[in-house]
Formats: C-alpha cells, sequence, structure tokens
C-alpha cells in the first residue's frame, strides 16, 4: 500500500477542525509527510471540501506545521494549493512550530511570492494573533453573475453527426462559484433537451478559473462528466489553468486530457470513439 493510499478522507478530516465562534478554521499538518503532489492536492481538495460546506465565506488559517515534511516534489503543489485556499477564503493565515527546514522553504516561498508567512513558536501566540485580526466576513453576500445567458448560450453548440458538445471558455473568466453554477446549469439545460450522452471538446485558451471558483468548478465538472459525457478533451496552450486542471486531476480520479490545439483535441476524442465502440463490441 503507497502512502497515497493511506490518505483517507476519515484521516484528512481528523486534522481539519472548525472553532466558530473565533472564526478559525486549523488545519494539523503536525509529523505529516507531503511525499508527493498527489497528497498535497488530496488534502488541499477535502480543506476546500470541508470549507464549502460550512457555508461561510471566509475563515482564519491555523497551521500547525510542527514536524511537518514537505518533498521537493510536491513544493509547487503545496505552495500554489495553499495561495489558491488562501485567496479563496482566508481572511489572515498564521503558522506556529515550523521545523528548521521547513521554516526555509516557507519563508523563501514568501520573500518570491509576497506573502508574509506569519511564523510563530508556538499555537497560543499564533491564536493571539488571529485573534486580535478584524473579520471581514460579508454577511448575507450575494454574487452578482459576470455573465449574461446570451453570452454563456453563444459559448455552446452540438455536432450531432460527430456527438460532440463544443464548449468555448476561451478569454472567459469564471470569478465565483455563481459563475460556475450559471454555466453549469445553463449547460445541463441543453444537454437533457438532446436526450443523450456526448463526448466533451473543451476549449480553454485564456480561461481563467479564479481561487474562488475552483471548489465548485470542479465539483460541477465532475458530476456532469459523470453523467452525460462520452468522454472529455480539453485544449489550451500552456495556460495556468492548464497546469491547475493537470494538478487536481492527480486526487480527483479524472483523466486531464488536455491538448495544444483544436486538431490534437479532436485527434484524441476520435481515439476515445474508437476505445468506446471496441468495449461495446467486447460485450456483445
Amino acid at each position: 500500500m503507497t502512502e497515497t493510499d493511506q490518505i483517507t478522507q476519515s484521516v484528512l478530516d481528523a486534522r481539519i477542525s472548525f472553532h466558530d465562534a473565533l472564526e478559525i478554521m486549523e488545519a494539523d499538518f503536525s509529523d505529516f509527510n507531503f511525499a508527493n503532489s498527489a497528497i498535497v492536492n488530496a488534502f488541499y481538495d477535502r480543506l476546500e471540501e470541508r470549507i464549502t460546506a460550512t457555508g461561510e465565506n471566509k475563515w482564519f488559517f491555523l497551521v500547525n506545521l510542527c514536524g511537518t515534511r514537505i518533498d521537493s516534489s510536491a513544493w509547487i503543489a503545496y505552495a500554489r494549493r495553499g495561495r489558491d485556499l488562501n485567496m479563496a477564503f482566508s481572511q489572515g493565515s498564521v503558522r506556529f512550530d515550523a521545523s528548521e527546514e521547513t521554516r526555509r522553504q516557507i519563508e523563501r516561498a514568501a520573500n518570491t511570492e509576497a506573502f508574509d508567512p506569519n511564523l510563530f513558536s508556538n499555537r497560543d501566540d499564533a491564536l493571539e494573533r488571529l485573534k486580535s485580526l478584524p473579520s471581514k466576513r460579508v454577511r448575507k453576500s450575494t454574487k452578482v453573475s459576470s455573465h449574461s445567458e446570451e453570452e454563456i448560450a453563444r459559448r455552446i453548440s452540438f455536432d450531432h453527426d460527430l456527438v460532440i458538445m463544443d464548449v468555448d471558455f476561451s478569454d472567459f473568466t469564471f470569478h465565483h462559484s455563481r459563475d460556475v453554477n450559471d454555466v453549469y446549469d445553463h449547460v445541463e439545460t441543453r444537454i437533457r433537451a438532446t436526450d443523450r450522452k456526448w463526448f466533451f471538446l473543451v476549449n480553454l485558451e485564456n480561461c481563467q478559473i479564479m481561487p474562488e471558483a475552483w471548489v465548485q468548478y470542479a465539483h460541477r465538472g465532475k458530476k456532469l462528466n459523470i453523467a452525460a459525457s462520452l468522454g472529455s478533451v480539453r485544449y489550451a496552450p500552456g495556460s495556468e489553468t492548464e497546469e491547475e486542471i493537470r494538478m487536481r486531476s492527480e486526487s480527483q480520479d479524472f483523466r486531464p486530457n488536455i491538448r495544444n490545439t483544436r486538431e490534437e483535441a479532436l485527434e484524441r476524442i476520435a481515439e476515445l470513439r474508437a476505445e468506446l465502440i471496441a468495449a461495446m463490441k467486447g460485450q456483445d
């Protein structure tokens, strides 16, 4: 059994707690080994899910780094997922009991990425620091749609001959969960009207998925693929969104199927179609 196999949901949940009165989410990374990027992604996936389930838009983050080990191969994912989580949900983050090695790594990352590591030697001092920070929670806030129904509609088309749903997210920004839900509600309605499954061809060129949108984007995308996709292929030439999707696919059990060009993506769909036909014949 690999280290990744042992990172169950119950193991992760035992390391995540919420102090509602103080508006604090506490992440216990003590004596935890982030041995690879897949483990990083699994932990941060669960952090995102747990925070989203609270229904609160902002939390103070209290992070226990005592004895934490972060392998060099995991550092890029660790820094990126931590950045995204903070941008989406944090109203202040404090870390404590960092080992000397981890402290140096975090301080180097802070100098590179321009954030305050807020490192303390013990939990009490870290907690006092968080208590001194003002709450940024917005009560009864309503996200406003960034895109009209007409704009979303023109980005979705169906090729009935090739059984492809063509999704054009080029130069499109998902600012928050409302944008994600607006798009996926529309797509699901259009697909239900066809009463069939489709191959998904998704143009992600210059598409931006902001940190506040990623949790819902991943959730709705996975749900739609299970319900209505014969196979999904994305194309985006070297975008940051491509890197994020590849990274998250490690822990979310899907093949990213990302190509550089539309032509390459269509070739991959042709391969998926051939694999599906062969599988169907094998069942006869």
